[in-house]
């Protein structure tokens, strides 16, 4: 098992285990509210490879309990904690090859630096770069700053 994976895997697990009580309590008032439908938006997405799956999100932004759903997709390897966001088949810049050699991430550089102002192209660079030179310090790295740019939110 690859060092990046046992991350994933590891501190994906304890983090779904802390987030589940919160995921659950959200799950249920977003079911109260709902007229008979899914609790979660599915949307298909283009992993590992381009391979598709189906990304489930509860639609909830408050304390980011939207992108803490998305935790299963991690534990099942669909994921990694820190990665290119998933793009939908088809997105431009979806099957450019150094896209398909990592799996989607929770966040990475692009999603972090979104709403920023950046050119257009900008994300799709820092996407390419972050797959160009990542490993596991970088990830640490990406990883705590999501948590401090998280906690900053409110």
């Amino acid at each position: 098992m690859h060092a990046k994976r046992f991350l994933d895997l590891t501190l994906g697990s304890v983090l779904l285990t802390l987030a589940s009580p919160a995921l659950a309590a959200a799950a249920a008032l977003t079911a109260l509210r709902r007229p008979r439908g899914e609790v979660f938006v599915r949307e298909v997405r283009a992993g590992l490879e381009g391979r598709p799956f189906t990304l489930r999100t509860l639609p909830v932004h408050r304390f980011r309990l939207d992108a803490l759903s998305r935790l299963p997709h991690v534990v099942r390897g669909e994921m990694s904690l820190v990665g290119p966001a998933p793009l939908p088949p088809g997105t431009p810049g979806e099957a450019a090859p150094w896209r398909r050699r990592v799996r989607p991430g929770l966040t990475g550089p692009a999603q972090l630096r979104r709403g920023s102002g950046l050119p257009w192209d900008e994300p799709l660079m820092l996407d390419q770069h972050y797959v160009e030179h990542h490993g596991i310090g970088m990830d640490a790295a990406l990883l705590l700053r999501t948590l401090l740019v998280r906690l900053r939110a409110g």
